[in-house]
């Protein structure tokens, strides 16, 4: 029983979410040419990663209702912990998250806060409106690679990686809109897509992810990366984007979304892989 409750708590935190949280915060200081001093690095991607695990958590605990709709089998709705348990969870995570990071910067702490309370003004209210939402937490997701950037004094380097996140996380939130329209409709939450309906959802992410296409070729083009990242950004990353977009388009069905939104999920590594090859040795 106890083993039970251990691995809803940790299926609550959005494990891969987490763990991609945490390889941008270290790519965002790789990046720069330096992982020093190591430990603030390390202490960065702890602290971002227990933040990032307290705003999965907050998010299940506003969407509950929603997610007996949508998503059943997550552990709120399908009774696996009590919403009081996940309150708490979530609390502490993001405390655990703001004190580390204490040990990295002045910047860090504020850049700390700001996401904390961001999360929770997300999951709250922005999330059920339309676009400022989906602009959040693409935002979020891109602070990332600065939150790294900070740990070495460097974070400058890190915004052409923090620009892509932004993109790619902004056209998956819009699909996973789609996706979730009809439970989002049926408690009020006026996204994208149930204000304007399926297609022209579609047409603002296949627009967003076209942008992001087009923007990868930049770094090549100034010199900023290499060849291996212009490679391995081409065939892993765009040549999958355009697969997930005719897709989008063909097979509209919300398991199909499903299955296109786990696809991007699961390509973000490969541009950080990408990112990661391409860096100036």
């Amino acid at each position: 029983m106890a083993f039970s409750k251990i691995k809803s708590y940790f299926i609550l935190t959005r494990p891969l979410n987490v763990l991609l949280g945490i390889l941008s915060i270290f790519l965002g200081a790789f990046i720069t040419g330096t992982i020093a001093p190591l430990q603030k690095v390390i202490c960065a991607c702890v602290s971002g990663g227990l933040i990032l695990a307290g705003g999965n958590v907050i998010n299940d605990y506003y969407d509950v209702d929603i997610d007996r709709v949508n998503k059943p089998f997550r552990p709120l709705p399908a009774n696996q912990l009590q919403i009081t348990q996940a309150l708490t969870f979530a609390r502490i995570l993001f405390a655990l998250g703001v004190f580390l990071s204490i040990f990295i910067q002045i910047f860090s702490i504020a850049m700390a806060v700001m996401t904390a309370v961001g999360l929770i003004f997300y999951s709250a209210t922005l999330k059920r409106t339309i676009l400022l939402g989906n602009i959040a937490v693409s935002l979020f997701s891109a602070l990332a690679f600065v939150y790294g950037g900070l740990a070495v004094h460097r974070w400058q380097w890190t915004l052409i990686p923090a620009g892509f996140a932004f993109l790619f996380h902004l056209g998956r939130e819009i699909i996973k809109d789609v996706e979730d329209q009809a439970a989002d409709a049926s408690h009020g939450a006026q996204t994208f897509a149930v204000r304007f309906g399926e297609k022209s959802a579609f047409a603002l992410a296949t627009l967003v992810l076209l942008v992001l296409i087009s923007a990868t070729f930049l770094p090549y083009v100034f010199e900023v990366y290499g060849k291996r990242y212009l490679w391995t950004v081409l065939f892993g990353v765009d040549l999958v984007l355009i697969v997930v977009l005719v897709f989008m388009w063909v097979r509209p069905e919300p398991p199909s979304l499903r299955r296109i939104s786990a696809v991007l999920k699961a390509d973000m590594l490969v541009g950080l892989f990408a990112i990661f090859l391409g860096r100036p040795i």
